[in-house]
């Protein structure tokens, strides 16, 4: 399909599991270029994982942020949490003036702000972005929230390459606020989930446990549920806990204790350290050393 003339150049920050998602289900007609920029291009262990991804999305991997970033029109960070500021740092001495940076990062308001002031003072202009769930199965139509005085224009460029974008607020951190304060809550019961069928494995009450949940509250599946939470923290368990480092800092910078977050962050950070991927209990306990009958 041929760019339409006033088709964009866009610039990925990172190019991972979210970036690859929304990449491949983008409308390439608005789109003249995409290209990306991730720390892996310099490791000679994971750069020829990142060359066949990227030219598997046609997506050019550059070798330096000045080369993905330098003329592009638009550009999209998508890092791990606690890498978010310093990629926003280092993108903001080669962004073009005038340039959209959306910051799709789990980041704390407070981070979020550190990082419009950054972007800003290079000429740029900085959006907030939140991704809200899973970026699969849906890849570019997962909800996203938007923030800041410049989210109308990039709610357009995103709808012109087939995302579905709502706008937070005019002030940035208002996305990111959302989606911090909601991770709480989600990621805080994968741990919770964790933390109470392991220990019903060990102590050997798992079926009775497992009875009274399911009388108490029939509407859940706690099995499946279980289940979900350990394959959701095994395969992506360092991510979150990223993310949930910086709740537990929105937390702290509202004046609130934060020791359900930070717990929470153990858990996650645990689980994903694990050498496994799994939804198993059996085998998350073995991976964790831990000796329990298998009641499967």
């Amino acid at each position: 399909m041929t760019p339409s003339r006033d088709a964009l150049a866009i610039g990925l920050l990172g190019f991972g599991e979210a970036a690859s998602a929304f990449v491949s289900g983008w409308d390439r007609a608005p789109v003249a270029s995409i290209t990306a920029y991730d720390l892996k291009i310099e490791d000679a262990g994971s750069r020829d994982r990142l060359m066949a991804l990227c030219g598997q999305h046609g997506v050019v991997a550059a070798k330096d942020h000045a080369t993905a970033f330098g003329t592009a029109d638009l550009v999209v960070s998508l890092v791990f949490a606690d890498q978010a500021f310093l990629a926003a740092s280092e993108a903001s001495k080669v962004i073009a003036p005038g340039a959209l940076f959306i910051d799709g990062n789990s980041c704390s308001p407070q981070t979020k702000a550190r990082a419009a002031r950054a972007i800003n003072a290079a000429g740029g202009r900085y959006v907030d972005m939140a991704v809200m769930a899973p970026v699969h199965p849906k890849r570019e139509k997962t909800p996203i929230l938007l923030a800041g005085p410049d989210a109308e224009e990039v709610k357009t460029r995103l709808e012109r390459l087939g995302m579905s974008p709502r706008i937070a607020g005019d002030t940035v951190g208002q996305a990111s606020a959302i989606k911090l304060t909601r991770s709480i809550m989600i990621k805080g019961m994968e741990a919770l989930f964790a933390e109470f069928i392991l220990a019903a494995r060990l102590g050997g009450v798992e079926e009775a446990v497992l009875a009274s949940l399911e009388a108490s509250d029939p509407d859940i599946d706690w099995r499946k549920r279980a289940a979900y939470s350990f394959d959701r923290m095994t395969v992506h368990g360092r991510r979150r806990a990223a993310e949930m480092r910086e709740s537990a800092s929105m937390v702290d910078e509202l004046g609130l204790p934060n020791h359900m977050t930070l717990a929470t962050v153990a858990w996650q950070q645990l689980l994903g350290d694990l050498p496994i991927q799994t939804g198993d209990v059996h085998e998350v306990l073995e991976a964790m050393g831990k000796g329990a009958p298998d009641t499967r």
